[in-house]
């Protein structure tokens, strides 16, 4: 039987306000301050500048879009109430970027979240990204044509903020037809939970230790190379500050990868790996060899180890507990046409075969489980592992 589509929400248009001034945020607040849901979107520039930056702030309900501009705002202290509003819903879709970013930039928090890719995936829809959402619910084709695009230029064309007002509008009549579906399937508690949780995330701290331990593969080298590897790293990390330029677009991971492994230390050599393009060899060629000629001076007592986590040695009883676990996870979540992973993750297995609970309560204090999976599911565990013991 084939699903009959919605109808596009009637309301769709591409006018919007757009807001650059504090009076201006007054304004949105003024309209939306009384409002039950309002679809947000965002626009970065993470592309394009080392320290990436929310550029857009698209808001909308069905029957008004304001675009915000964050960068000709001095202070975006006058919308806060309206994120912090309990009583207002703001939708999102993958919503953990955006609650970091707006934390990260604005100090906002973001209180009543309701995010409609994690409530897609929690239906059981296997592509979940907007646009694919937004063909399956309402036959509507967006163009991302302009997502990859500098949204920190000035003045944007006219295209581009058409662009940025097309997503917004859409996302509180999605999260209703989304929200009647989770009530019938009896799981909108289960969203609400963990968009709950998910309101709460925030940005990493910096972390003072070296930058190998955040570079994929560095755990496979040797200790020469460690070193290499983390003056070039190094290196990279003050020329895209100093060019105000992401580290991918000043020197590729795949290029410091080779640079560490062949140590070239004259220009012939550094040209002869390919690492660099004509232009980088030009740009950074003299600086680069310098680097790995200085890193390979280094004294072996002070070359660097990869920290390696030794994997924890498991009773026979606990892997028992884990591979029974997994299979009762997969068969529930087959059971209910979503990922396994929603229903346990691989850490929460390990954490419950771990700590065996025999009781709700026991259950109730294992991190990260959620309410909601200690109501449905909680009883079923305990008694599978009851009959494990």
């Amino acid at each position: 039987m084939v699903k009959e589509k919605e109808e596009p929400p009637q309301d769709y248009r591409k006018d919007y306000q757009w807001v650059d001034t504090r009076r201006g945020l007054r304004q949105v607040v003024d309209c939306f301050q009384n409002k039950k849901a309002i679809g947000v979107d965002m626009e970065m520039d993470s592309m394009f500048h080392y320290r990436e930056k929310i550029c857009l702030i698209q808001m909308a309900t069905e029957q008004h879009t304001f675009i915000i501009d964050p960068l000709k705002i001095s202070s975006m202290i006058p919308i806060k109430p309206l994120f912090e509003n309990q009583r207002i819903k703001k939708v999102f879709h993958g919503a953990d970027y955006d609650v970091r970013s707006m934390f990260r930039d604005f100090n906002i928090e973001i209180y009543n979240l309701f995010d409609t890719e994690l409530a897609s995936r929690f239906l059981g829809m296997h592509h979940t990204s907007l646009e694919a959402v937004l063909d399956d619910r309402f036959d509507v084709v967006l163009d991302k044509r302009f997502q990859k695009k500098d949204w920190s230029q000035r003045p944007l064309p006219e295209h581009m903020v058409t662009y940025a007002a097309s997503d917004a509008c859409f996302l509180v009549p999605l999260a209703g037809e989304l929200e009647k579906d989770l009530r019938r399937k009896k799981r909108l508690s289960w969203v609400k939970e963990e968009c709950e949780w998910l309101s709460r995330v925030r940005p990493a701290t910096n972390d003072q230790g070296p930058l190998f331990l955040n570079f994929k593969g560095a755990g496979r080298l040797k200790p020469i190379d460690l070193v290499v590897l983390e003056a070039l790293l190094q290196y990279r990390h003050r020329v895209a500050v100093a060019t105000d330029r992401p580290l991918f677009k000043t020197i590729g991971n795949t290029a410091l990868l080779t640079l560490t492994k062949s140590k070239p230390t004259g220009l012939k050599q550094l040209k002869a790996t390919r690492a660099l393009s004509p232009r980088q060899n030009q740009q950074y060629g003299a600086d680069v060899i310098a680097t790995i000629e200085a890193a390979l001076k280094t004294p072996a007592a002070q070359h660097p180890v990869y920290p390696r986590k030794r994997a924890p040695s498991l009773k026979p009883v606990v892997s028992r507990r884990i591979k029974e676990l997994k299979t009762w996870r997969d068969a529930k979540a087959a059971s209910l046409e979503i990922d396994p992973s929603l229903v346990l993750t691989k850490l929460l297995i390990y954490d419950i075969a771990k700590k065996n609970p025999g009781s709700i309560q026991q259950i109730k204090s294992i991190e990260g489980l959620r309410n909601w999976r200690v109501r449905e599911f909680g009883r079923e565990i305990i008694e599978l592992l009851k009959n494990l013991r």
